[in-house]
């Protein structure tokens, strides 16, 4: 495999309006020459800017799947308008998903088309132009398909969860030798997928343990002989300590339209920790389990208890502090170990998003049963956990036009300060919607409604962890004061489309967020940038569909 890239001038660009057009290729290991052609209407003021990546494809096929550069930079006079749209070929209908959570320097771009089953690795160091630098295709990866997330190492490799079962049904090999036996293509049991910057396959991974797990609650359709419930989702790793977390969601294909029949045990409740002492050949540790809490004791349907459909796990970042949080999409909570490397992590509910709904919803019937919790962060400081909530949708039973999405900041201080010895447990009916009344437990800080009457709130999101100096110079910073999120899942899914807009939130030093207001959209005037519009750099292609968002910054103008 090899990198080419070529000037492909397909207009002048001195033409108002018109695009410098441009080409890299990467040849793939299945012998397909796989692209990436810039579309890059020059911003002013030059390179030397913050940006916004956000990953989308089309709301309509045929039409390439795209990354979107986004001027990023507050004080710019295009701040908020699109620079350039890189779109990738030859393959269309990926379905673009994520990429990983956090940018630093040198970093490549990983981004997973979850329904192509391919990762692509873009090199960023000519923002806002980018070009194709590595392509993971579904050969690559024989144990696992459905590529949902990715955490970037301080080698430039990366781990990705690959969410679905082996390309065909039976026994599958992995890179160290073991066997698992899966039920095919979005099933079970999933894998991590240790990819290189050139996106070659440096490992796969298993998730699921030899012996099995409990069959009644780790159901598969159809049985295997081992039942599983590795279906990894979110992941966290922390260099430092040698652990990689991934949280179990769903097996997928059960889930993937809004008729789909609710199956509680096909949804996870399962956290996997992993010993990456060796990187190519972590050493699955512990395998634990969350609990309902309170308020699925008066929910009948046990879909929507607390502790369903586990999506997203956030680590805490600080030497001394080996916290962890997960939170639950079905089930609208937050839950906490205090030490994930111990051998059996135990968790406890310390959240509950009916807490957030009630200080702005005046629908009672409304809690977190339901309601579609997604991206979960932990501030590089450890003082706020961020969380996302798209809304309760019609498998919920509420109509579309009920449906409230949100962003919410806690402070986790008191918490992560108390060590082994955290008491926090909302363990009470009362706790659901008031918050938890250990001394320990987060304050909420901060929640923003976010209402669309079609389809839903915000799914994913991303920290701004940059700060420009006054030489111009940008460095990281653990002080987060911007946050973006994307309002879109998966097209046809039961967790809506979104309104597909990004939209742009400053946070204070308390931890408060408001909306953004100059991050407005270039064609309508509004805060957030829509992604609901006829035309684009790279053609007429109509609505598109963001999903992964990921603040970058210039190469020349960043340190680390």
């Amino acid at each position: 495999m090899g990198l080419t890239a070529s000037m492909l001038t397909a207009a002048d660009p001195a033409v108002a309006g018109t695009p410098e057009t441009w080409t890299s290729t990467f040849q793939g290991s299945d012998g397909v020459t796989y692209s990436a052609t810039n579309h890059l209407v020059a911003p002013a003021g030059g390179p030397g800017r913050q940006w916004m990546l956000v990953w989308s494809g089309p709301a309509k096929q045929p039409a390439p799947d795209f990354l979107t550069v986004i001027d990023a930079t507050p004080d710019s006079p295009t701040y908020g308008k699109v620079a350039n749209t890189v779109t990738v070929g030859p393959n269309n209908g990926n379905e673009p998903h994520h990429m990983q959570y956090v940018w630093h320097k040198g970093d490549r771009i990983y981004a997973g088309g979850i329904m192509g089953d391919t990762t692509f690795v873009f090199d960023a160091k000519a923002l806002p132009a980018l070009t194709i630098a590595g392509v993971n295709t579904a050969a690559d990866t024989p144990c696992g398909t459905l590529p949902d997330a990715y955490q970037v190492l301080s080698d430039g490799t990366a781990y990705g969860t690959y969410m679905g079962g082996p390309n065909v049904t039976g026994a599958c090999t992995y890179t160290n030798g073991q066997v698992r036996v899966g039920n095919g293509a979005a099933g079970s049991p999933g894998e991590i997928v240790r990819i290189g910057p050139d996106g070659r396959t440096l490992a796969e991974i298993p998730a699921a343990t030899e012996a099995g797990e409990d069959p009644a609650q780790c159901g598969n359709v159809p049985a295997l002989p081992a039942a599983t419930c590795a279906n990894p989702h979110g992941i966290a790793v922390r260099e430092d300590l040698n652990v990689m977390v991934a949280s179990d969601f769903a097996e997928a294909r059960n889930f993937m339209t809004p008729d789909s029949a609710l199956k509680e045990n096909l949804a996870r409740q399962t956290v996997r920790v992993f010993d990456i002492t060796r990187r190519d050949d972590p050493v699955l540790k512990s395998v634990s389990k969350v609990a309902d809490g309170p308020r699925g004791a008066q929910e009948p349907r046990a879909f929507f208890r607390e502790s369903r459909v586990v999506m997203e796990t956030a680590l805490t970042n600080r030497p001394g502090h080996k916290g962890a949080f997960v939170s639950s999409m079905a089930g609208g909570a937050v839950f906490y170990t205090p030490d994930i490397t111990a051998p059996a992590p135990q968790w406890k509910e310390v959240f509950d998003d009916t807490t957030a709904y009630r200080t702005f919803q005046g629908d009672r019937e409304i809690t977190g049963s339901g309601d579609n919790g997604s991206w979960l962060a932990v501030s590089p400081d450890d003082r706020f956990l961020f969380h996302t909530v798209m809304g309760q949708s019609v498998p919920y039973g509420k109509p579309l036009d009920q449906t409230t999405g949100m962003v919410y900041v806690l402070d986790i201080q008191k918490l992560l300060a108390a060590g082994d010895g955290a008491k926090c447990s909302v363990d009470e009916l009362a706790e659901a919607s008031r918050g938890g009344r250990e001394r320990d437990c987060p304050e909420l800080v901060s929640t923003v409604p976010i209402r669309d009457v079609s389809s839903g709130g915000p799914h994913w999101g991303a920290m701004d962890n940059f700060k420009r100096g006054a030489d111009g110079v940008y460095r990281e910073t653990t002080q987060v004061s911007r946050i973006a999120v994307a309002n879109y899942f998966v097209a046809g899914s039961f967790g809506g489309g979104g309104d597909h807009r990004v939209c742009m939130f400053d946070l204070d030093r308390r931890g408060r967020v408001t909306l953004d207001r100059s991050f407005r959209d270039e064609r309508t005037g509004k805060p957030c940038v829509g992604f609901n519009r006829a035309s684009w750099p790279h053609g007429d292609h109509g609505d598109a569909q963001p999903h992964g968002v990921l603040f970058v910054v210039s190469d020349g103008v960043v340190r680390r």
